[in-house]
Parts: structure tokens; C-alpha cells; sequence
């Protein structure tokens, strides 16, 4: 099978981390990359030998797919140029800055079948990932994602920097659409919103409760998810999940466990079990690369499909709107 010839667009922070890790991905080859400040470019193209491309149409043109790296606002710009020439395209998240965006470029993708994946990294977390062999139906979600506060990022509200990462977790595991939802928040050191809760009430009476901050004093992203007979708690900075079950004598499982005793449940004598999954040993963002190009040489739907990402930014800019009115009754009043 020939290599996919891929290109990145954007050589920030993370556009950088891509870079690095396109050159560790089977089945691909990294044609070049491309940043409109071309000095910054050059630099990372140094430091990884690979290309650098001053325009950005003839770096597309001379890939199979291309990774979009870029601030939100040049995504819509961007993944459009990409998909005119018939090329593949990962894009960070969000999606893009509106829905109607996001709406027109998954019409073009699906109408030329091309694979369009979008870049939500959490659902690639080893704490996530720990959990592929338990069946999850949470009927309650509590998710805290408090960051210190860090210039990069200010210009989108932290529910599109931060807690659109908990939101597209949430609706991936939420087998139900979003009933209703309420949510507050407030701008404290920028000019967008800087802390931020929401509760999100689903059709089938699930409940997940977001928590998002950028001025914190300390770093936490955490999870908690509570469902029949089982408690799990999800760490995504060290990549531990814990889980706790209720499970008769008979299903005891064999790996080490900790007993917490029995306890009477409609007079069925039940065991309470604790398991700590084991740990994948992977890089999170690599994976998901690897993923984007088995899709495209597979002929597979991506990992995050473009519908997923636009899923998550609908129910974001609900959330922003809910806070953006409060705040604008307040003032009124």
C-alpha cells in the first residue's frame, strides 16, 4: 500500500506536536508544513527536517490529506480549500467558529467522500481508553476541567477551549439527544467567558453536570460517572480510571480487587468490587494521527467524524448563549 502523503497547516503549540508525530505514523509520509508566519515554519521545519511550504495552496495541492492546525477562525477557510481539491482533512477542534460552517463543510465531505475527522484528543485518553470492556450507560456525569490561566486560548470562550472536551465525551457515551439545559458562567480576566458550568438533561433522564475554568490555581480533569451497580471515576491527566461494582459472589473477577463487604439489595447478598483497569501506554495524539490515516487507506469512517465535532459545537454554543443572556439580564437589571 503507498504511503499517504499528508501536510500540516499551522505551527503553533500544537501544530508543532503534530508535526513531531506525522513522522511517527505508519503508513504516512510528511510532505511539508505550512504557517503563515513564515519564519515560524521555517523554524519548526528546521528542527524536524522536514519542508516547509510558503503557500499554503501548493502545500494542499501536493498532499493526500492535510491536518488543519490553525486558530478556529481559518478553519472554515482552510478545511474548504482542502476539500475543493479533493483532499482529506483532520481538523482541530472546534469543528469551526458557527454551525452553518460546520453544516456546509460535512455536506461537501459526505458529497465527495472524503474522510473528515476532528481533533477531540480526550477520546483517546489512556483513562478512557482503560474502559473499552465495560459496558457504559452513565445515568450521571460530573466532569471538572480547571486549568491555570494561559494567554493561548483567550480569544474562544473556555467552553470552546476547555469543556467542548467533556461535552464530546458526554455525547459520545449519552446514547439520547440533549432535552433541555441551563448554564452560567462569567468573563473574569479576558474578553470571553472564563468559567463556566452547564447541566445538560438527556431525552432517556441521563444528567451530566460540566464544569470548565482557566484560572485556576491548579490543573484538574476529572470525571465521574454513575451508573446501575457501578461508579467510575476517569483521571485524564495521569491516565488512571477506577471503578466500582456491585456484582454477585459468583462474578467475582479473577484480576486483583478490593472487597468492600456485602450488602443487601432486594435480599441478593452483593459484593462491593474495585478495579483499576489497566493503563494503555499511549500517546494519545499520535493515536488519533494513526487512526486519521488507517480511515483514509481503509475506507473506514473516521475515528471523530466531522458530524461528532459538530455535534459537540452545537450543544457549546447552546451553552455559550444560555451564559451570554444571563449575563445580559444582569446587567438590565
Amino acid at each position: 500500500m503507498e504511503k499517504l502523503k499528508v501536510g500540516v497547516i499551522g505551527t503553533g503549540h500544537l501544530g508543532r506536536l503534530h508535526t513531531k508525530l506525522f513522522k511517527q505514523v505508519d503508513g504516512c509520509e510528511l510532505i511539508g508544513i505550512y504557517d503563515k508566519d513564515h519564519e515560524k515554519a521555517k523554524s519548526v521545519a528546521e528542527e524536524f527536517q522536514v519542508s516547509y511550504f510558503t503557500n499554503v495552496d501548493q502545500l494542499i495541492q501536493s498532499t493526500d490529506a492535510v491536518s488543519i492546525v490553525s486558530t478556529t477562525s481559518a478553519h472554515y477557510e482552510l478545511v474548504k480549500k482542502a476539500f475543493d481539491l479533493s483532499k482529506h482533512v483532520f481538523v482541530e477542534k472546534p469543528i469551526t467558529s458557527t454551525i452553518l460552517e460546520g453544516e456546509e463543510l460535512i455536506k461537501i465531505a459526505d458529497e465527495k467522500k472524503l474522510n473528515f475527522q476532528v481533533g477531540h484528543i480526550e477520546r483517546f485518553n489512556p483513562a478512557l481508553i482503560s474502559l473499552e470492556k465495560y459496558s457504559l450507560n452513565p445515568l450521571f456525569i460530573q466532569t471538572d476541567r480547571l486549568s491555570q490561566f494561559n494567554p493561548r486560548g483567550t480569544d474562544v470562550a473556555v467552553v470552546l477551549d476547555l469543556m467542548i472536551h467533556d461535552i464530546d465525551i458526554i455525547l459520545s457515551l449519552v446514547k439520547s439527544e440533549v432535552a433541555s439545559l441551563s448554564a452560567s458562567g462569567v468573563a473574569v480576566v479576558s474578553d470571553t467567558i472564563d468559567i463556566a458550568n452547564a447541566r445538560l438533561e438527556f431525552e432517556n433522564g441521563a444528567v451530566a453536570n460540566v464544569t470548565a475554568s482557566r484560572i485556576s490555581q491548579k490543573k484538574m480533569r476529572k470525571m465521574r460517572m454513575f451508573q446501575r451497580d457501578t461508579y467510575i471515576t476517569l483521571d485524564f491527566i495521569t491516565g488512571v480510571s477506577e471503578v466500582y461494582r456491585l456484582v454477585s459472589p459468583g462474578e467475582i473477577p479473577d484480576n486483583p480487587f478490593i472487597s468492600f463487604g456485602e450488602i443487601g439489595v432486594d435480599e441478593r447478598k452483593k459484593v462491593v468490587v474495585y478495579e483499576q483497569p489497566e493503563q494503555k501506554e499511549i500517546n494519545a495524539l499520535q493515536h488519533e494521527l494513526q487512526l486519521f490515516v488507517n480511515s483514509i487507506q481503509n475506507k473506514t469512517k473516521p475515528a471523530v467524524s466531522g458530524a461528532d465535532g459538530l455535534k459537540a459545537l452545537k450543544v457549546a454554543e447552546m451553552i455559550i448563549k444560555k451564559i451570554e443572556d444571563s449575563i445580559a439580564r444582569a446587567k438590565i437589571n
